[in-house]
């Protein structure tokens, strides 16, 4: 293809309208009668509008920026005031009802919104008089949607009512599948993907690549160790991938265009789709890092705080691993802008840890008020997974063998970066534990944390050891926390949908 959805302001004008179609009732599974008729899907403008349409439904919270806050969740951040996520802070206090709204209620509907479009696209797009090539493409393109949008909500719901084709609201009155039976449908959706998505650079549309890495992670989180590391390493050894050698900027728009290793994100571009992205995190000051996630970070010797000679609590910042200070910052460190000046934050809340971000934030548009429109991408899978994620599986299913520490090694080199390889002779236990921190420090607050300690079973033992800032601890419930309830309003609508258990 040579346009893309980032460079084409009528696919973002027919890409609204769809979605403001989408947007007509929470669980609307068939709602694009209006342009299937005679008028519509005929040709390839259609067809590509079409597609601007489906990728449209990730342009909300729950595949944008809004993400940082799932690290509250996870144990990495409190949350100060109210966003558009809702009182996240209540959730990750263990206060999870069917009624609690919020991302309960959010995450559910926003990929249903996508699924729907998805199923609306793939029942029509063949009637579009197009060539083959092109039409296995994009078929390839939201076959890799829709299987993104349903692992999103087996994370959340385990297993939940799958639709594969456009049906009436009375039709979709369904017991939800098994989580197995999901997983199936979501592997076949990636595997048909894969046949048909071109071996190219990520720039907007989804590539083979993609969805490689996307099937990845779906078998590391079904603890297919095996075939895990077989599909990480197909990424690893296609040769048009590598690390950014500029951490900073890989989060900024600034870095993001034919960035090598970026394989999927939503995207943004001034002036007629933007996001709140500074506004929030550095006006706002709604997130705050934990001192946990702060204590995770190595010194420059590679030793944990807790045993490097380098450490100083005095000195928090000296001899720390670089990645520190490109994801959190003090509450009352100034901005030092290009030009070498000197900027105070003026953060509407006070920080309840002491701590702001410092990734995803762009400095230069200091001092940030509500007229500042942000353009940077919201990353959602990128090459630094999948080199962690093929550690994480080769290491379970056969230790820690040679290509485990190369992969793990291989991020820890980033250039400007610079930490140091992990030290030989670690047990498969001693590496697991290098690389579920290497994860946690490399993928901060990109909203991976929380589903991390959920597939580990680690979520049962840390969660409750948190310190709320209102002097509680946190309360996590194995019986019932490792999913969300169903929200209420689907209950609702859908009686014969069953209600997880615990709630």
């Amino acid at each position: 293809m040579n346009h893309y959805i980032k460079h084409n302001i009528a696919k973002a004008l027919i890409g609204s309208f769809m979605l403001l179609l989408l947007s007509c009732n929470e669980l609307d599974l068939n709602p694009l009668d209006q342009i299937s008729g005679p008028t519509f899907w005929n040709s390839q403008a259609d067809a590509e509008m079409a597609l601007a349409g489906v990728y449209s439904t990730l342009n909300n919270p729950s595949f944008t920026f809004p993400m940082v806050y799932y690290s509250v969740l996870g144990g990495d951040s409190e949350q100060s005031g109210i966003s558009g996520t809702g009182p996240i802070n209540n959730l990750a206090a263990g206060e999870v009802e069917a009624n609690s709204g919020g991302l309960v209620s959010d995450i559910y509907a926003n990929c249903y919104v996508g699924i729907a479009a998805c199923n609306n696209f793939l029942a029509n797009i063949e009637r579009t008089d197009i060539k083959e090539t092109t039409l296995n493409q994009y078929k390839g393109e939201v076959l890799f949607l829709r299987a993104f949008f349903y692992f999103r909500l087996t994370e959340f719901y385990g297993g939940v009512p799958l639709y594969t084709a456009p049906i009436t609201l009375e039709e979709a009155k369904v017991q939800q599948s098994t989580k197995e039976a999901v997983v199936t449908q979501i592997l076949s959706d990636l595997d048909e993907a894969i046949a048909y998505l071109p071996s190219e650079i990520y720039n907007g549309h989804a590539v083979k690549a993609s969805a490689l890495a996307l099937k990845s992670r779906v078998l590391l989180h079904q603890g297919a160790w095996q075939e895990a590391a077989a599909v990480a390493r197909e990424v690893m050894t296609d040769g048009r991938f590598m690390l950014y050698e500029d951490f900073k900027n890989l989060f900024l728009h600034y870095g993001q265009d034919n960035n090598p290793e970026i394989l999927f994100s939503t995207r943004f571009l001034n002036p007629d789709n933007f996001n709140q992205q500074d506004i929030q995190l550095q006006w706002w000051g709604i997130l705050n890092p934990r001192q946990e996630l702060v204590d995770a970070y190595e010194c420059t010797d590679g030793l944990p705080i807790n045993a490097s000679p380098l450490y100083d609590p005095d000195d928090w910042k000296a001899n720390r691993d670089p990645r520190m200070l490109l994801t959190l910052k003090a509450f009352e460190d100034p901005a030092v802008l290009s030009s070498g000046e000197v900027v105070e934050y003026d953060y509407n809340n006070p920080s309840s840890t002491g701590y702001e971000p410092a990734k995803f934030v762009d400095v230069e548009e200091l001092p940030v008020d509500y007229s500042t429109r942000s353009e940077h991408d919201w990353i959602l899978i990128r090459y630094a997974e999948v080199l962690l994620n093929y550690a994480e599986a080769q290491n379970e299913a056969v230790g820690p063998d040679p290509s485990v520490y190369a992969a793990v090694n291989e991020v820890r080199a980033r250039p400007g970066i610079d930490m140091p390889p992990l030290p030989s002779g670690l047990s498969q236990d001693e590496m697991r534990t290098r690389i579920r921190n290497e994860r946690r420090v490399e993928l901060a607050l990109e909203g991976l944390r929380y589903s991390d300690i959920k597939r580990w079973k680690t979520a049962e033992t840390y969660i409750p050891t948190l310190l709320r800032p209102n002097g509680a601890y946190r309360e996590f419930d194995p019986s019932k926390h490792y999913l969300f309830p169903f929200p209420q309003s689907e209950m609702d609508i859908n009686n014969n949908l069953k209600q997880n258990p615990g709630y």
